[in-house]
């Protein structure tokens, strides 16, 4: 992959947070590429700081110091209008609650960020049934959210994050509401929709077995990424 450019790419990123008198340091000079195409896996426990690398690469919260790169891009030092079009052009994201818009149905769910991209409400709705289509949400396109598992629901939410067409899926915790039965499922209709319209993905989870799924694994330590090593059986 070194003959590629990253589609994503943090440099020496550093977050700390006060805490009364004392400072809490979460990334320390972390580093990441990330290619197109590519599904890597950033694992580890809650509070090692996989959340926070995810907001700072997907421009929801500014570091303290340090460069993202987006599409060639650098963003951090961009306008704040700048980096909103950025994220609403090449940034989809998938959080661990679906946030669907609760009066719609699954296919304006869909369709509404399209709609706010520009696009036409016949040709986003057209767009919005196919990717639900492959979500395998063919017959619940006029449900709406409370009508839906919450599998389901999730499936709507991966398919509203990749309707723009962004250059990259932010996925933080995406099944970790679910079941395990129903996460395998999810993960892997996110897997094959990622890879069907090659987006390249990051994806957060302290859940072990989605990392049979990915290119890569990194986990973070002492604030910085480091490519994960599985324990070994005893």
């Amino acid at each position: 992959m070194s003959n590629k450019t990253p589609i994503l790419s943090v440099r020496n990123l550093h977050r700390s947070f006060k805490s009364g008198d004392s400072t809490l340091t979460v990334l320390e000079g972390a580093e990441l590429d990330i290619y197109p195409g590519e599904m890597v896996g950033l694992v580890g426990p809650s509070g090692s700081g996989k959340s926070t690398l995810l907001h700072a690469a997907g421009l929801l919260e500014k570091p303290n110091a340090g460069e993202v790169w987006i599409n060639g891009r650098e963003c951090l030092a961009l306008s704040d209008n700048e980096r909103t079009a950025i994220r609403r052009n090449s940034i989809g994201v998938v959080y661990q609650f679906h946030h669907l818009l609760r009066e719609f149905d699954a296919l304006d769910n869909v369709a509404l960020p399209q709609m706010i991209a520009g696009k036409s409400e016949s040709a986003a709705r057209k767009e919005a049934a196919r990717l639900l289509g492959i979500m395998g949400l063919s017959e619940r396109l006029t449900h709406q959210p409370g009508q839906m598992s919450g599998g389901e629901q999730q499936r709507v939410a991966i398919a509203r994050a990749i309707a723009n067409k962004p250059k990259i899926l932010l996925a933080d915790e995406p099944t970790g509401n679910l079941d395990p039965n129903t996460s395998g499922n999810v993960f892997q209709s996110l897997f094959d929709l990622t890879r069907l319209e090659g987006v390249a993905a990051l994806v957060a989870t302290h859940n072990m077995s989605l990392t049979a799924y990915m290119d890569r694994v990194f986990t973070v330590k002492d604030g910085q990424v480091v490519p994960y090593v599985p324990k070994q059986a005893v």
